[in-house]
């Protein structure tokens, strides 16, 4: 018998809030679990795409982003490529095809109002009781931190970037 499937929000301004949802990714793969990792506002191709596509069939990944529009304003081509990616999710998050379900920066999604906080819960409150589910991003709203069953928030303490040091392919992206 299953057991029940619980909310995790991997939040905060510091570093790992993917990793961490990719690290418990492998795991349940290793586990026999089937992944389904959605990434909202990315659309680049990241290493963890091509390692998972090499050597992780277990976790099936679809972008839900047209790019990468942090430093810009959000155009409507990124808002109906999110909302079809949450229309997408909602469908899978009420079947019983994936054991896991993460939802990458799903929290950028709904600071850049792409979708609204409504609509993204009204997802995971229809989502299979069985059904684990991550989601990760910066400024995860208090109403997603009420919903959650557990809340780990990523604090930046010290960070090289700070120096200059720009993201390096295999280490940030």
């Amino acid at each position: 018998m299953k057991s029940k499937g619980y909310i995790h929000v991997y939040t905060g301004n510091g570093k790992g809030k993917t990793t961490a949802a990719l690290g418990l990714a492998l795991r349940a793969v290793g586990a026999g679990k089937k992944v389904f990792f959605a990434q909202f506002v990315k659309g680049k191709i990241y290493s963890e795409i091509e390692a998972i596509k090499k050597f992780v069939p277990g976790i099936t990944i679809k972008q839900f982003g047209l790019g990468c529009f942090i430093v810009e304003k959000p155009t409507d081509a990124d808002i109906q490529a999110a909302r079809k990616g949450l229309t997408e999710v909602a469908d899978i998050l009420k079947s019983e095809k994936y054991d896991v379900v993460v939802l990458d920066e799903a929290t950028i999604a709904l600071y850049y109002q792409l979708f609204s906080i409504d609509e993204f819960l009204d997802v995971l409150k229809n989502k299979n009781p069985k059904t684990e589910v991550v989601v990760t991003g910066r400024y995860a709203p208090q109403e997603l931190i009420k919903l959650a069953d557990l809340v780990t928030e990523m604090k930046e303490v010290k960070h090289y970037y700070t120096k200059g040091v720009e993201a390096r392919k295999g280490i940030e992206f």
